[in-house]
């Protein structure tokens, strides 16, 4: 029941934007986090504080992340790693080189 009565009060028909009634709704979104707008009795578009935006963005940004490591993972093979010593010969990178760059300072 509570999910019936929470899509009636996050629901907000377009008329009321034609009718100056933006500014109340915006007021609405920032309180509650979201509204539905409806158009012909159908969901059109859905209103969505900033804040709860970048909530969202994050999350989903986080979501991709971890099922690209956790791919990464189902394929990791211990026996397939290679050396410091063998990806440097692979590079043409040698001693004198890495000499050369001197300290790096990581942030």
């Amino acid at each position: 029941m509570q999910s019936v009565v929470s899509a009636i009060t996050n629901t907000v028909p377009i008329s009321q934007f034609n009718r100056g009634r933006a500014g109340q709704i915006f007021e609405d979104v920032r309180r509650s986090g979201a509204k539905v707008v409806m158009k012909n009795n159908a969901a059109e578009c859905v209103l969505l504080s900033p804040e709860e935006y970048v909530r969202l963005m994050d999350e989903l940004n986080d979501a991709r992340l971890l099922a690209l490591a956790d791919a990464r993972m189902r394929d990791y093979d211990p026996g397939a790693l290679i050396g410091e010593a063998e990806m440097n010969r692979r590079l043409g990178v040698t001693e004198e080189d890495l000499t050369e760059v001197g300290e790096v300072a990581f942030e």
